[in-house]
């Protein structure tokens, strides 16, 4: 019986331009230790087709299939929740609004808004760190002022050189294909109030730490731990901006470890 209560439900949040399909690595290696794992589209990503790119402003538009996700859980279910890059924002929106149905959050190389300032603080310094030059090929659609909404694509080169470097070939080749433009909810965010203390604030959070990341270099990831200090933080060396295609297994491992200590 207490086997049985070890079993966890975890929730899989892609990254920026990218789906649910990013985790295929990830996903079956925690099921066949048993778990139920859950890997979602955002709003006008991967497969979902619910709303056109040109109808998300705010990011709780985006993170919509999160938290109605969230909203379908009964009240006992828990769930370890994981969220990559850009994904961290839409994991604040679900710990803000259901701090009770998540054992603990897991921030992967992830961007970690705090408490204190607006949630657009850690991303807006992100952003101010990188050049035009450095995006390369990456397509933003605020360069053309006829465009009714702002969003950005990555480039194959951006990819190739700052988020796949020491990914598998095949998987930038898969990403090539399968990546959609990104709504850029920057401003909305920036306008909102920022996360509670009670909600956000009160949800463990782990911090894993990717050593290699080009798009949020290592000291940027710790700066936003210190900024906002984490349960635990964790680190997986080698690996770049995508853990899940460059060191898939030890991302699982470390992923199983916190489920054990902390769901």
């Amino acid at each position: 019986m207490g086997e049985e209560k070890r079993k966890q439900h975890f929730v899989l949040v892609h990254g920026a331009c990218h789906g649910a399909w990013c985790w295929y690595k990830v996903k079956p290696q925690l099921e066949a230790s048993g778990h139920r794992v859950t890997a979602l589209d955002l709003a006008a990503s991967g497969i979902n087709m619910t709303r056109s790119i040109t109808d998300i402003s705010t990011c709780e538009q985006y993170s919509e299939p999160l938290t109605q996700l969230m909203t379908s859980l009964p009240n006992d279910e828990k769930v370890v929740l994981v969220g990559h890059s850009l994904g961290g924002l839409s994991l604040a929106v679900a710990m803000d609004m259901f701090p009770n149905k998540i054992s603990v959050s897991v921030f992967v190389t992830a961007i970690m808004p705090d408490t204190t300032h607006s949630p657009s603080f850690v991303m807006d310094k992100l952003r101010q760190g990188i050049s035009r030059e450095e995006w390369l090929d990456t397509v933003f659609t605020s360069e053309k002022p006829d465009c009714p909404r702002e969003f950005s694509l990555f480039g194959p080169k951006f990819m190739a050189k700052n988020l796949y470097q020491l990914s598998p070939v095949q998987d930038l080749e898969l990403a090539k294909m399968l990546v959609r433009p990104q709504p850029l909810i920057t401003k909305n965010l920036a306008e909102k109030s920022s996360f509670s203390e009670e909600g956000y604030g009160s949800v463990p959070r782990i911090y894993i730490v990717c050593e290699k990341d080009l798009v949020v270099p290592e000291d940027y990831q710790r700066s936003m731990i210190n900024n906002f200090p984490v349960k635990e933080v964790m680190e997986i060396k080698d690996a770049d901006h995508m853990p899940m295609f460059s060191k898939p297994q030890e991302l699982c491992a470390l992923l199983l470890e916190i489920a054990n200590k902390y769901a």
